[in-house]
């Protein structure tokens, strides 16, 4: 009876500390890693970043959703970080390098001219779905969904070649904790939503 019970004192705490690390990784937040390019400058490749899971998220939010079935050339498990430019029902056009929500141009701050010009390019959700064949081929973000674009618009595999981020699929908002980068880069992810 001794041998169970001393057993039992150090297996229960364990049992208990894994339920609450499964609790907090499932409904509070978890730290991922980035993968690639397509955010820079704002996240670099193998930069790790906190994904807080309750967050409501906003235009401009940086999160990260489960890429498969979203983007067809993406396997299971497989996680994209991307930045929300359209909420649900949005109209989003890009020309000149500006891209309008609702008719009205965004700050685009968190990168560069060049950017923004060369690495954008001309669209509207129509004109893009035209292109990608995507089945939902109207003006607006549908219900339910997002659109997304990398930071570094010209490497980026992003909404722009396979269209739209299902809600169920986010699994939540990035947050650069205090200690990493500069304030500039965590301004940029952390604080440009509205």
């Amino acid at each position: 009876m001794k041998v169970l019970r001393s057993v039992f004192s150090w297996i229960i705490p364990i049992l208990v500390a894994l339920v609450l690390v499964v609790l907090v990784r499932t409904f509070l937040f978890e730290v991922v890693k980035v993968s690639g390019d397509s955010m820079e400058p704002n996240l670099v490749d193998q930069e790790r970043m906190v994904v807080v899971k309750p967050l409501k998220l906003k235009r401009l939010s940086v999160i990260v959703f489960d890429a498969y079935g979203e983007d067809p050339a993406a396997a299971k498990n497989t996680n994209y970080v991307k930045r929300v430019i359209g909420l649900p029902g949005d109209k989003v056009v890009s020309q000149n390098g500006y891209i309008y929500v609702n008719n009205k141009k965004i700050n685009q701050s968190f990168i560069n001219q060049n950017e923004r010009t060369t690495g954008t390019g001309d669209w509207t959700l129509s004109s893009l779905a035209q292109k990608g064949n995507w089945t939902y081929k109207g003006n607006r973000v549908p219900k339910g969904h997002y659109f997304v674009l990398g930071d570094h618009r010209s490497v980026s595999e992003d909404g722009r070649a396979w269209g739209y981020v299902s809600a169920n699929k986010v699994m939540g908002v990035v947050k650069v904790p205090f200690w990493q980068g500069t304030t500039e880069h965590r301004t940029n992810v952390n604080s440009l939503a509205s």
